[in-house]
């Protein structure tokens, strides 16, 4: 089994513009490739679980997000820091595209997307860390029996309380120093 990082999109690996379905949208955080890069070094899986209600809303396609996945993945690949895993939940419960009005189990809070990744790739979820924005990504990666939260970026002043155990950093890389110095 082996263990991995697991990180939202929007507000994590990117700028959080709002329903980000154009490559033009799309601007990965200054650090964020070294940064997955180190984790990869320090023996870690890194998967993406991201909620993309925007496919659900009809402000952009499951196709459109698949073009900025292969972008985002494209420009990490210069510094060998791909994802190994990635998992979208295009769902949404008040979906204006019909086909994605569903209440399912992936979409955070819910934890269908790591155990969707736990299977996939055979990962210790107990031995996983979860890097998010949002107290729901901490809370979809608790349910999944993550228990290393980190919260992180633009929302720590509203949404830190909502999560008290989650560890606040402002950026991805002084996640990764903390787990570097706390393996």
């Amino acid at each position: 089994m082996q263990k991995a990082v697991f990180l939202d999109r929007d507000g994590v690996v990117n700028i959080d513009y709002g329903y980000i379905g154009q490559i033009e949208r799309f601007d990965i955080i200054k650090g964020t490739a070294l940064a997955l890069k180190k984790f990869k070094d320090m023996g870690y899986l890194t998967v993406l679980v991201t909620n993309q209600s925007g496919i659900a809303r009809g402000k952009y396609t499951y196709s459109d997000f698949l073009k900025v996945t292969s972008f985002m993945q494209a420009n990490l690949s210069l510094y060998d820091a791909c994802f190994d895993g990635i998992y979208c939940c295009p769902h949404h419960e008040n979906a204006y595209v019909e086909q994605y009005r569903v209440s399912c189990e992936c979409r955070k809070p819910k934890p269908g997307m790591f155990y969707y990744a736990e299977r996939d790739l055979k990962i210790d979820l107990h031995h996983s860390v979860m890097i998010g924005d949002h107290a729901t990504d901490l809370f979809a990666a608790r349910r999944a029996g993550i228990s290393s939260l980190f919260l992180i970026g633009e929302h720590l002043k509203e949404e830190s309380p909502l999560c008290p155990e989650a560890i606040c950093y402002k950026t991805i890389g002084e996640v990764v120093e903390f787990i570097r110095k706390n393996q």
